[in-house]
């Protein structure tokens, strides 16, 4: 499988259309027509940058992933201070979701995973343990220095605050709201933080 840094221009434009189409529809909701037809070429074209739909799938879930380790990377560099970070991290869903109108491409896969090509299944799975390892830091590192109270290990609250998130966007989108119940993401991370701030 080759790397999204390798990929060519047009492939990368073969990249974007299929990642807006996984964002709406889901692993199986879309095929390389769909694709064609709306980059205005012939399916073999697209078969020349990514031979099967399952790396070209996987190369979006690696790309997906590298994009927001960056994002992380940024907030480490804007926040020093664990919760602010949190709600930092809480305001990249918001953004997806609320503003731009779309999934986490991730998410959504991760929904399909037992239907997913094991390449593309294996980038997913890495998709959320960079996650979940990057929350359970910021959450040990809140608890040390006695910023945050958890009840439970920073593992477990990692997988929380990650599972509202992902879940929020699920359920929106089930409702066919812009947001569950008024809430956004980061109005829902602040209720999750706050009983985990000393009073």
């Amino acid at each position: 499988m080759k790397h999204f840094s390798e990929v060519t221009p047009a492939g990368e434009r073969v990249l974007d259309v299929a990642e807006a189409l996984i964002a709406r529809r889901g692993y199986n909701g879309f095929s390389y027509d769909d694709i064609a037809k709306r980059i205005g070429i012939k399916k073999p074209s697209i078969h020349h940058h990514f031979p099967t739909k399952a790396e070209l799938v996987a190369v979006i879930a690696q790309r997906y992933t590298h994009r927001f380790r960056g994002a992380l990377l940024e907030i480490e560099g804007r926040q020093a201070v664990p919760h602010a970070r949190l709600m930092a991290y809480a305001d990249l869903f918001e953004r997806t979701h609320l503003r731009e109108r779309e999934f986490c491409v991730c998410g959504i896969l991760g929904a399909e995973a037992e239907t997913l090509p094991a390449p593309a299944a294996e980038e997913v799975s890495r998709f959320f343990t960079l996650n979940l390892d990057w929350l359970g830091a910021v959450f040990k590192q809140g608890a040390e220095e006695g910023s945050l109270r958890l009840p439970a290990p920073a593992p477990v609250h990692a997988e929380g605050l990650l599972a509202l998130l992902e879940g929020s966007m699920l359920l929106a989108r089930g409702l066919r709201q812009s947001t569950a119940g008024g809430a956004g993401p980061v109005a829902l991370a602040a209720a999750y933080l706050t009983p985990l701030q000393p009073l």
